[in-house]
């Protein structure tokens, strides 16, 4: 008699521990061991990059919980393998799971700043702020090679275009060539996301972004050059790093950080399953006790899509939580993320390219 093969298992710097088939997809397999060991099953996942060429590459959003209407992110699927990533499911609409292959079948959008440049200059464009970063992270290692988040900051640097950057990758201490003449023309705000202080488990969480020191350094690094930066405390995950909570508002104010938002963790579509599998690997001894705080804070449900809640839960324990941060932004002198009001009153669309280039 067959014995069914563990349907996860941990894999060395990644987050996901298992490969499930997309919402979207109509075939299910299933395996079962029949004895012999196999080649694929020892081997590391890989991470592999494909180009895209994007059609499109500013989306916007009506949500009445999100500080921004627009934005624009340079790569799908993120190889800093955040277990607890929102924008995993995503990856079901490229007919990839939301688990391995998010973080490691990526598309990177190679004409990304043609197009921006396109989409900016048209007629009817008005100009407010882009998120840079909104689903995946704008920083996440492939960066170091693409470029491609380089190449729009330098197109909104030339038009005088304001952006909000998120990203949790000390990788952006790169672009300071751009970022410090964009701040000195109230341009630019960056958020830098550290929800722990603890290595150990950052490690874990969140296995190939920057540590949580070394995001914190960045913070000092980019408000010492005169970028305003803010933290953002996401997400919180009750019974796990929300204990960090006073702690990364404190040093985050000591950084020179000018503001702090939080959110607290969501588990929409594929994410319930890879994050029960998460834990009951890294934590088993707290796996049910984190589950059944979360859905308390989610009206009994794992996740609850309602925008008035979403972002920070309801119930007794995210009351908790909204007070602890509070108190501890006060206390900071910080003040609210996506508060700061950028300038949006010199933007120039920019020209699009010619074939006979330009001479003025």
């Amino acid at each position: 008699m067959s014995t069914p093969i563990p349907l996860f298992r941990k894999h060395k710097g990644r987050g996901a521990a298992s490969n499930p088939e997309g919402r979207f997809e109509s075939v299910r397999y299933h395996a079962e061991d029949d004895g012999w060991a196999r080649e694929e099953d020892a081997r590391r996942p890989v991470t592999e990059v494909r180009e895209e060429l994007a059609r499109s590459v500013i989306t916007r959003n009506d949500s009445p919980d999100i500080g921004f209407d627009r934005a624009t992110n340079p790569y799908r699927g993120c190889e800093h393998g955040c277990i607890y990533c929102y924008a995993r499911p995503s990856h079901g609409y490229l007919n990839l799971s939301a688990g391995l292959d998010f973080e490691t079948k990526l598309f990177a959008k190679s004409n990304l700043a043609d197009v921006l440049r396109h989409e900016l200059a048209r007629k009817n464009y008005t100009c407010q702020p882009i998120n840079i970063g909104s689903n995946t992270d704008p920083y996440q290692p492939i960066e170091k090679t693409w470029r491609l988040t380089r190449a729009a900051l330098a197109l909104l640097d030339e038009c005088n275009h304001p952006c909000t950057i998120v990203t949790k990758n000390a990788l952006i201490e790169r672009d300071l060539d751009i970022l410090v003449p964009m701040a000195e023309r109230k341009l630019v705000q960056v958020f830098i996301s550290i929800n722990s202080l603890d290595n150990k488990l950052a490690s874990k969480l969140e296995p190939r972004a920057s540590a949580p020191h070394r995001r914190m350094q960045a913070v000092k690094t980019l408000r010492d050059a005169g970028v305003p930066v803010g933290v953002l405390v996401a997400p919180i995950i009750p019974a796990l790093n929300e204990k960090d909570v006073e702690a990364i508002i404190e040093q985050a104010g000591a950084a020179g950080a000018n503001s702090i938002g939080y959110t607290c963790v969501r588990l929409p579509h594929e994410l319930k399953q890879l994050f029960r599998e998460w834990l009951e690997l890294h934590y088993p001894d707290r796996a049910a006790h984190i589950i059944s705080l979360i859905q308390q804070m989610n009206g009994g449900k794992d996740y609850d899509s309602n925008f008035a809640t979403r972002m920070r839960g309801q119930g007794v324990f995210a009351d908790i939580i909204r007070k602890r941060v509070q108190v501890a932004t006060r206390k900071a002198g910080l003040e609210r993320a996506w508060d700061t009001v950028l300038n949006t009153s010199a933007f120039v669309a920019p020209r699009a390219h010619s074939p006979q280039g330009e001479l003025f």
